[in-house]
């Protein structure tokens, strides 16, 4: 099939490509009221951690649908930066429990405004409904 005969494709229409441009403002907003310090998986884990410490690395990469390999390495920079404590579990040596340290904790408070004006920057050019249904629509999508 040659171009002139070729069937349009509007990309405004694609969900996947409206999805990418919103990460990339997403990733835009991040840098720019959170800054580089956290990623926004990192900070997801400090979330997590913050609400259910004790947590087992191969169930929070489930929990926040992380691939374990990439949560791994999440992990040990955090581990690493004295965020997080990671041991071994004592039932299952293959596992690893992990825990906010008190620096986690303080690094997990201290963002989280940041962190929750990022959405707010996001949503701006939305109503309260409009928020409401374009959050209850995502969720509907990753629970699928």
């Amino acid at each position: 099939m040659d171009q002139l005969s070729a069937p349009r494709f509007d990309l405004l229409t694609a969900p996947g490509h409206l999805i990418r441009r919103a990460q990339q403002q997403h990733q835009a907003r991040w840098i720019e009221l959170v800054g580089t310090e956290l990623t926004s998986v990192q900070f997801a884990v400090l979330a997590k951690l913050a609400a259910e410490s004790g947590s087992d690395q191969n169930s929070l990469a489930g929990t926040l649908s992380i691939d374990t390999s990439t949560l791994a390495e999440v992990c040990v920079r955090l581990a690493s930066r004295g965020l997080i404590e990671r041991k071994r579990s004592p039932d299952d040596a293959r596992r690893y429990r992990l825990s906010l340290t008190p620096a986690g904790r303080s690094a997990f408070e201290w963002h989280t405004p940041a962190v929750d004006a990022v959405g707010e920057a996001l949503l701006a050019p939305l109503s309260a409904r409009e928020r409401y249904t374009l959050m209850a629509l995502l969720r509907r999508v990753i629970e699928a």
